[in-house]
């Protein structure tokens, strides 16, 4: 099966998208130029793999046409619902009417190498190594006074959700949920007051970070493990009060069992009441 002419079981009835099988049997979608594949990794999980222009028809591509990595893929239904996700995001996008510009302008990454203007004084510059959106001065004031940056400049991994949710009518529907995520993961403070609201636990990584670092701030927390050569079946670690880390900070070492050791968001806490202080031989360079 080809991208030009889809199966009725594989049309997804949005214009621009077809589904599909590749050579080696993964399944596979064009949105436009870009493209998609179902790959699978271990323990039978799968993850979503892009590239873009694969001029061949689907039933000849292979997984190593693929080198985007989007993320875990719960399963076909999670595949199929990504990518018509991306063919709205494309069909909003070019709605918005975007215009890429030539631009030397300086950046605080490097001289930009383009530029893509999203509305007067708001345009978002490519360097060679990184790159980020500028707002002119005006544009800048209506930045909420606990996100704006002084200069204008706002880079394109974390901060451009800053420019989004300032200015969400010139982002698409996926850009704005993005947007969100990361504000309440990074800035929770700042979400709150701008949006008058309170986030629970399981909304904000750096709220629940917080809330982990007080609830054990007494407790040791580890921040070194290695499987035991000497003692079969445990994890050998280096626990410090609360996690914490540089001169001076008190070490001690444990036995935690290999069964019982899975590191959570914030890292592992030692029990004292289960897991034995150790003082044997060690498999850590510096403790030997």
């Amino acid at each position: 099966m080809n991208a030009s002419s889809p199966s009725p079981d594989d049309a997804s009835g949005t214009p621009g998208v077809s589904f599909g099988r590749s050579a080696d049997d993964l399944l596979v979608a064009r949105v436009g130029d870009t493209t998609f594949a179902m790959a699978p990794a271990r323990d039978g999980r799968h993850y979503l793999v892009t590239a873009w222009r694969i001029s061949r028809p689907m039933d000849e591509w292979t997984r190593g046409d693929f080198y985007g990595h989007s993320g875990e893929l719960a399963d076909e239904a999670a595949f199929r619902a990504r990518v018509l996700e991306n063919a709205e995001h494309q069909r909003e996008r070019k709605m918005l009417g975007r215009v890429e510009v030539h631009s030397r302008a300086h950046t605080p990454w490097g001289a930009s190498q383009g530029a893509n203007v999203y509305a007067a004084g708001v345009a978002s510059h490519s360097t060679a190594a990184h790159g980020g959106f500028k707002l002119s001065a005006e544009r800048n004031r209506k930045v909420h006074p606990m996100l704006r940056a002084t200069d204008g400049w706002y880079e394109e991994d974390a901060e451009w959700t800053i420019v989004a949710i300032t200015f969400p009518h010139l982002f698409t529907a996926f850009e704005r949920r993005c947007a969100e995520r990361t504000i309440k993961n990074s800035w929770p403070d700042a979400w709150e007051t701008i949006f008058g609201t309170i986030l629970q636990p399981g909304e904000s990584h750096e709220k629940d970070r917080r809330t982990f670092e007080h609830a054990h701030a007494g407790d040791w927390i580890v921040v070194s493990a290695i499987t035991s050569k000497h003692e079969s079946g445990f994890v050998e670690v280096v626990a410090t009060p609360g996690g914490k880390r540089g001169p001076g900070t008190e070490e001690r070492r444990f036995l935690v069992p290999a069964d019982e050791y899975h590191v959570g968001r914030f890292g592992f806490v030692i029990d004292e009441a289960r897991h034995q202080v150790y003082g044997g031989p060690s498999d850590f360079v510096g403790w030997r």
